[in-house]
């Protein structure tokens, strides 16, 4: 089975090369220098040439906030180039996992996690450039495609929160950090992993939206204060305080906590508890990836 990984130059685009490598796979990691998704005749022709089993899109226009005055560019990256990836996959019989958001959903629920089939109703631009990503694949490659939608990501590569929160324990006495937005700390490496073992189940049994964030949840200031504990800093450091303290463009979900139970459906364990994952990958993003 040959893969192709789109957007292999971002933080998630580069696990996912890594793991497929580790894992003995053969694959092809194309950063946006080397495809441009928006490019019908790049995407035909990066498909005629690699001959993909399967291809995982993490390109993306990821700029939540420049969205809301660039929707066209978001929509351009995040909706149509989606839907050339799929049209090209259907030509070439190839299997698509697409990535996607939690930014699709309100972002207004309370205690009940987002389950995969709930109404989506995005409320920034970003959002609803990646619903329209999202509805493309399915549309071009019902039978043949997954939608992983994910969230809150940190990893070794690229900036994150986690790497933030490390170089500020090192440089500031105290810190003020969110603690009215809930969602789930994922490692982006969990999730690489996660799209490696559903690539070959995709199909006609397994097809449709998954989701792909840590279990458990956690507000900016929970994630915080634990990362300062496994670097052996203070936790009471932090100092939780409100998200009206950080306006933004873009208005951040209250709650993005996503439920994993088409996981069991299709026979593969729901994921780990966010605290673990974060436990065992903190000494890699120190050791590999220091912030500045």
């Amino acid at each position: 089975m040959k893969w192709l990984v789109t957007g292999a130059g971002g933080m998630l685009g580069r696990d996912t090369v890594d793991e497929l490598t580790r894992r003995g796979e053969q694959v092809t990691g194309l950063d946006r220098a080397a495809l441009d998704i928006t490019r019908a005749e790049a995407v035909e022709r990066a498909l005629s040439e690699h001959r993909p089993g399967i291809v995982v899109n993490c390109a993306a226009y990821t700029a939540v906030d420049d969205a809301e005055t660039d929707e066209e560019r978001a929509t351009l990256v995040n909706g149509d180039g989606p839907r050339l990836l799929a049209r090209a996959c259907a030509a070439h019989g190839a299997r698509l996992i697409h990535v996607s958001t939690d930014y699709v959903f309100s972002g207004d629920a309370r205690a009940t996690p987002y389950p995969e089939d709930h109404p989506t109703a995005p409320r920034t631009a970003y959002g609803r450039s990646k619903l329209a990503g999202e509805r493309a694949v399915l549309e071009e490659l019902p039978g043949a495609s997954a939608v992983v939608r994910t969230a809150w990501l940190y990893g070794v590569h690229g900036t994150s929160f986690v790497r933030t929160m490390i170089g500020l324990e090192a440089r500031r006495p105290t810190v003020d950090v969110v603690d009215d937005q809930r969602g789930q700390p994922t490692w982006s490496a969990d999730v690489a992993a996660r799209m490696a073992d559903l690539g070959p189940r995709v199909g006609d049994d397994v097809h449709g939206v998954l989701h792909a964030t840590s279990s458990g949840e956690a507000t900016w200031y929970d994630l915080a204060r634990e990362v300062f504990r496994l670097i052996g800093a203070d936790p009471d450091r932090v100092r939780p305080t409100t998200g009206a303290a950080f306006p933004r463009p873009a208005p951040r979900p209250a709650y993005s906590v996503l439920a994993h139970d088409r996981w069991q459906d299709i026979g593969l364990p729901a994921p780990r508890d966010w605290r673990v994952a974060l436990h065992e990958a903190l000494p890699r993003i120190r050791k590999e990836s220091p912030p500045s």
